[in-house]
């Protein structure tokens, strides 16, 4: 899903509920697509692509910065999913590996690269923000304990992997999935490498200042 998510399947529910679900799923892949494109892009752009009135985004989502947190919310929680599914592998280096790869896939971090910085965070995400840290450095330590990962890498330095990954862009989405992909690939080769990494690894909160807007 490198530049758009497709509508998942609808569970079954009574009428309004069920349109007003349909209409949040709709919302938030034309979110994902509008705001990704420009982040500056008005909240009008955002019901135009997903076919929905402009009252019926607002009864949703009351501004523009409240869709962003909320798109940028889900993305953590999509990321905590695949770090979960990654910890019942058995295997602690496929497991690491497959979730480095589903995770370049789900295209996460264009979200972080796109769009931190546009709102400002809110309390009720710390849990996941806690809960994503401790699910990195569990997927850190079973991957080391494999013997393949190389013993100088940090947890913070997964987010300059996948971070990487996401910056690939292109008018083609599949093309830049592929690429996204291949670097993956040449990325992963490195965590298997020796020889000393240049430079102190990034700090844990080192780029935590990007999810302030300007100027507050």
């Amino acid at each position: 899903m490198p530049e758009s998510v497709e509508v998942p399947a609808q569970r079954a529910l009574p009428g309004r509920r069920a349109q007003a679900a349909r209409n949040d799923e709709l919302i938030l892949a034309a979110a994902r697509d509008v705001f990704l494109a420009e982040p500056k892009a008005p909240i009008s752009a955002v019901a135009e692509r997903a076919g929905v009135g402009i009252s019926a985004l607002y009864r949703r989502y009351p501004s523009k910065e409240d869709l962003l947190r909320t798109l940028c919310y889900d993305g953590l929680r999509r990321y905590n999913i695949e770090a979960e599914a990654a910890l019942t592998d058995p295997d602690g280096w496929h497991g690491f590996v497959g979730f480095l790869e589903r995770v370049v896939d789900a295209d996460v971090h264009s979200l972080t690269t796109h769009l931190a910085g546009t709102f400002t965070p809110d309390e009720s995400i710390v849990p996941d923000v806690m809960r994503s840290a401790e699910l990195n450095d569990e997927i850190l330590r079973r991957a080391r304990e494999s013997g393949r990962l190389r013993k100088d890498v940090t947890t913070p330095d997964l987010g300059l992997i996948l971070e990487s990954c996401a910056a690939i862009t292109l008018p083609d989405p599949q093309r830049a999935a592929q690429l996204r992909r291949r670097v993956l690939a040449l990325l992963i080769d490195g965590l298997t490498g020796a020889g000393d990494l240049p430079g102190p690894p990034p700090a844990p909160n080192e780029f935590a200042h990007r999810w302030q807007p300007p100027g507050r």
